[in-house]
């Protein structure tokens, strides 16, 4: 039986997904998972990306637990781990530079 990827819900998939580490008492794995929401599908592959650095390390340790929760759904998806990379403001990034530039001889009202 083949599945159309394309009539799937990520987040769907990805509750199923939590739900199984839950079940499986994948306790940290679980509770890391919980606040993930950025989920896509895109062909056979899972994508979850991630705003934080640190998390990505634990899913990478997990990731077999992942795809073995899509496997639970009878869905054979390639697991994708991406951490999104945080786009300053242009008035954020002259401030970065300004404070590169000059560092202690300049404070930024409102900043501590």
């Amino acid at each position: 039986m083949s599945v159309d990827y394309t009539k799937l819900s990520p987040r769907v998939v990805w509750g199923k997904v939590v739900l199984y580490l839950k079940e499986r008492k994948f306790i940290a794995l679980h509770v890391a998972c919980g606040d993930i929401t950025n989920v896509s599908i895109d062909s056979n592959k899972f994508i979850i990306t991630v705003d934080d650095g640190m998390l990505i390390n634990l899913l990478k340790e997990g990731k077999r637990e992942i795809e073995n929760a899509l496997k639970w759904q009878g869905l054979d998806m390639e697991v994708i781990l991406l951490v999104k990379e945080n786009v300053l403001s242009k008035s954020e990034s002259d401030i970065n530079k300004l404070k590169s530039l000059i560092s202690d001889e300049i404070k930024i009202k409102g900043e501590k």
